[in-house]
């Protein structure tokens, strides 16, 4: 790379390592372990998989010079044609438009300006749908009824706002449904009814507080049916089955953990009963019968995934189907516009599972492929669910995962807080997880404060308490092994990616004296060029961020005290950091200027940064690289 090439990267070109250094960690890291770091992070032969409206067809993803493309065979065939022919970025995602016609979306080098094409079952008629530059779109309806057509969402006259068009599958033609044009009140979201009808959007006021828009049919204009501060929600979760006014609607208003009940945009208020609630966790979402229009469940969270049926099919189908594949989680991954053909998704804390087809007609479960048969689930650590007391009296849940064949004693630990804050963490096959225990680590998960699913009052707890009392949970979770003594307290590393990346950041510099090492992902450094740049169409939620985070001006204390970059000189633990060049939300100068500010102290940190990477790493070569780099970094600290 010459000098002229290196003016036009991302971020500060003279600040990643050498590849010879990083290459000295990988070598570090080429432990004993029965298993390899690819035979964790490779590309699986063949995976999510999807029937065909019809039932006759399955398309799945599969590796193409190492790029995960798509392919589709006849059901119960042998021979698959490959619809495409991506090199360098993998597929993020497809689906079915019709038994003829498949969608899919991609980005350029993760910058998640996802566009949209389309292309014939056979491989022919090829078409980029949405070839603007600079441009992402959201999928708003498949439009399962309509076999040309589908309803998205563009930011093509304004980067910060998306418009609702019907675009033309074959074609590409397309025609706006809807204005978006008023940056102090935008639409950050459309619904259509069951007939695909732009019946609801979602406004945001100031950012904080979001009126729900409502027409009876889309000759009307679209007037507020309710307006809530962003505290209290109302998430629309789709029509009733007549198409009328009334919507399921997931809420938390005038309550702690949220509900699913029905609501009624003409009168602006809950009708009937609460459809579902838990007495522990929010209450989730819904799956319903789109043949038989019917509700069938409540899909919700504890430690694990868990179905509450109101349908006593759909109970019976899934009770047959996890009587058949005893021992493992089944979800229905994909099914048939008649539902009569399933397919079958199998999962659990130790197993990337395996994919079944399932004909009602002729009552026959057929395998159709392990997900990834290299990897023997016996060898595998189990995911245990735990919870423990905060500081100030919480309880906090999550997971601890402890490496197979050894005794819960002064192990060394990596603790490793979830990205986002406002997610969580949930039991189930994690790859890092997995490679980290065979190579002899106990990983800590903690559901840490401000996380979603335990209630409003649990979420709030969270707000402009970063590096503060959501780190606490943290620490606290990490005090708890050592006084379970499973943690070996000369050996804990600390490693996490996006929010997981600062609390990383955070805990080797509020609390040096816990971590032997950390390593960030795509992490956040400083709050204030965090808050200045976020992309364009995050915008509308700036306000509401200012609120969770915390105001630049107005809480400038604050958020100084809370970014590591203004107290690198409390960092004494190794530090390795890893940035995607492209990342949209956590922009490269969050991993620049720490690692600028620490060499500027004459600290070396080893600084990995791939240029065709975003908010984390999806090729799978550079998958390969940093994880051993990782592994070679926490062998050369904690061994």
């Amino acid at each position: 790379m010459n000098s002229s090439d290196k003016r036009q990267l991302p971020g500060d070109p003279s600040l990643p390592s050498s590849p010879e250094a990083l290459e000295a960690l990988e070598k570090l890291g080429n432990g004993s372990s029965k298993y390899s770091v690819e035979d964790f992070f490779r590309n699986p032969d063949k995976v999510a998989f999807q029937l065909s409206p019809s039932g006759e067809y399955l398309a799945y993803m599969g590796p193409y010079e190492r790029r995960r493309n798509i392919f589709v065979q006849a059901l119960g065939g042998t021979a698959a044609t490959r619809l495409t022919n991506e090199t360098e970025r993998d597929i993020a995602g497809y689906f079915w438009a019709s038994d003829q016609r498949l969608v899919y979306v991609k980005d350029s080098g993760g910058d998640e300006n996802y566009q949209l094409f389309a292309i014939n079952r056979d491989g022919s008629n090829a078409r980029e749908l949405t070839p603007f530059e600079g441009v992402k779109i959201q999928l708003i309806d498949s439009l399962e009824d309509n076999d040309d057509e589908l309803i998205i969402g563009m930011n093509k006259n304004n980067p910060m706002l998306f418009e609702p068009y019907r675009i033309n599958i074959h074609t590409g033609e397309f025609v706006r449904l809807a204005l978006n044009d008023n940056p102090a009140e935008p639409i950050t979201a459309w619904m259509t009814d069951h007939d695909g009808k732009l019946r609801l959007a979602i406004k945001t006021i100031d950012g904080v507080n979001h009126s729900i828009l409502y027409r009876a049919s889309e000759t009307e204009e679209f007037r507020t049916a309710i307006t809530t501060n962003f505290k209290e929600s109302l998430d629309p979760l789709f029509f009733e089955f007549d198409n009328g006014s009334v919507i399921f609607a997931s809420t938390n208003i005038g309550r702690d953990r949220s509900e699913i009940v029905r609501f009624d945009l003409d009168k602006g208020k809950e009708v009937g009963d609460v459809v579902f609630a838990h007495p522990e966790v929010d209450a989730g979402s819904l799956i319903y019968s789109r043949k038989r229009k019917v509700v069938t469940g409540a899909i919700y969270s504890t430690w694990k995934r868990e179905i509450r049926f109101f349908d006593e099919n759909r109970k019976q189908l899934q009770e047959y189907l996890e009587k058949e594949l005893p021992g493992y989680e089944v979800v229905v991954a994909s099914t048939s516009k008649a539902e009569d053909k399933y397919l079958a998704r199998t999962y659990s804390d130790r197993s990337l599972g395996a994919y079944y087809y399932y004909d009602k007609n002729t009552g026959r479960l057929d395998k159709i492929v392990e997900v990834s048969p290299w990897l023997d689930e016996a060898d595998m650590s189990p995911m245990k669910p735990i919870q423990y007391t905060s500081r100030d009296g919480l309880t906090i849940h999550g997971y601890l995962t402890l490496p197979k064949g050894r005794q819960a004693r002064n192990l060394p630990v990596v603790v490793n807080p979830h990205g986002g804050p406002w997610v969580r963490d949930s039991w189930g096959y994690n790859p890092e997880v997995q490679l980290l225990a065979s190579h002899g680590y106990a990983v800590l998960q903690a559901n840490y404060r401000g996380s979603t699913g335990y209630g409003r009052e649990f979420w709030q707890k969270g707000f402009k308490q970063w590096g503060r009392t959501m780190q606490d949970d943290i620490t606290d979770g990490v005090r708890w092994l050592i006084a379970e003594g499973i943690a070996d307290t000369a050996r804990i590393a600390i490693y996490g990616a996006s929010y997981g990346g600062y609390a990383t950041l955070a805990g080797i510099t509020f609390t040096p004296e816990i971590y032997t090492c950390a390593i960030d992902y795509v992490g956040v450094s400083n709050l204030f060029t965090f808050m200045n740049t976020i992309p364009l169409y995050w915008k509308p939620y700036l306000e509401m961020l200012y609120e969770m985070v915390g105001h630049p001006e107005q809480d400038e204390a604050l958020l100084r005290a809370s970014s590591p970059v203004f107290h690198i000189d409390k960092i004494q633990a190794p530090l390795f950091v890893v940035q995607g060049a492209n990342d949209p939300r956590v922009n490269i100068d969050e991993s620049d200027q720490i690692v600028r500010s620490l060499r500027a102290r004459g600290i070396d940190v080893p600084y990995m940064v791939k240029y065709n990477e975003g908010h984390g790493f999806a090729n799978e070569e550079n998958r390969f690289e940093f994880y051993k780099a990782m592994l070679g970094f926490l062998e050369k600290h904690l061994a």
